[in-house]
């Protein structure tokens, strides 16, 4: 559920390097609306540092020495309730480790040499409840989908549940438009894009925007370059 304007974002950070978790800290505590409640220097014991912190946003590094990001993503996503949003930390725009951190739950990705606003709006968004993809990722997700062999032309029964409606919304999500933008090309108010895409994530049984963009690729329903 959102945060109201009225509760800051907690945020964890969690990086191997002390000079990335202190600079990412300071950044963050100097933005108001935003607090940090820990950091951590591995994915070991994660789920007992969530639970201690409380934490809103997971800023999570990708390769850490004994506990990687992704495995401490799967470990925040299978604990009970309601957990934190998890932003993955990386160095590389292609890293093989991203699509599988989104396919274990991650609300997003953010290099780490991205401009300090981008640290402090990709907060925000996925502490909103939305997605972050940025275009420079999205552009490598969909070239790691266009390397693999074709899928069929049409859904699979995995989409079976959706209306035509719902569908054409899930294309447009996987194309990497906003609400907005969806509501203008569907000549739909926004409210009721919204309420498609929640009742999309809810029908497939999925987190947010981002595991719906994988699910549209694949479930054959988007294909790259199509």
């Amino acid at each position: 559920m959102p945060l109201s304007d009225a509760e800051p974002i907690r945020v964890l950070v969690v990086d191997d390097q002390s000079m990335i978790r202190a600079g990412f800290a300071a950044l963050l505590e100097a933005h108001e609306g935003i607090t940090v409640v820990g950091t951590a220097d591995d994915g070991v014991g994660i789920a007992e540092v969530v639970r201690r912190t409380r934490p809103d946003v997971v800023l999570m590094d990708i390769r850490m020495p004994k506990v990687n990001g992704l495995d401490a993503t799967r470990t925040i996503m299978r604990m009970p309730g309601t957990g934190p949003k998890v932003i993955i930390l990386t160095t590389f725009d292609a890293d093989e480790y991203v699509f599988s951190a989104l396919r274990a739950g991650a609300s997003g990705f953010l290099l780490k040499d991205s401009p300090p606003e981008e640290l402090t709006h990709a907060v925000r968004v996925v502490a909103a409840g939305e997605a972050l993809l940025s275009p420079k990722i999205t552009r490598a997700l969909i070239a790691d989908y266009a390397a693999r062999p074709m899928r069929p032309s049409a859904p699979d029964a995995t989409l079976g549940a959706l209306t035509d409606r719902e569908l054409d919304v899930m294309r447009l999500v996987a194309g990497g438009r906003s609400n907005a933008e969806i509501a203008t090309e569907l000549f739909l108010a926004e409210q009721t894009v919204k309420t498609h895409v929640s009742r999309i994530l809810s029908k497939l049984g999925l987190r947010d925007r981002t595991q719906m963009v994988v699910c549209a690729y694949e479930s054959g329903l988007v294909r790259a370059g199509g």
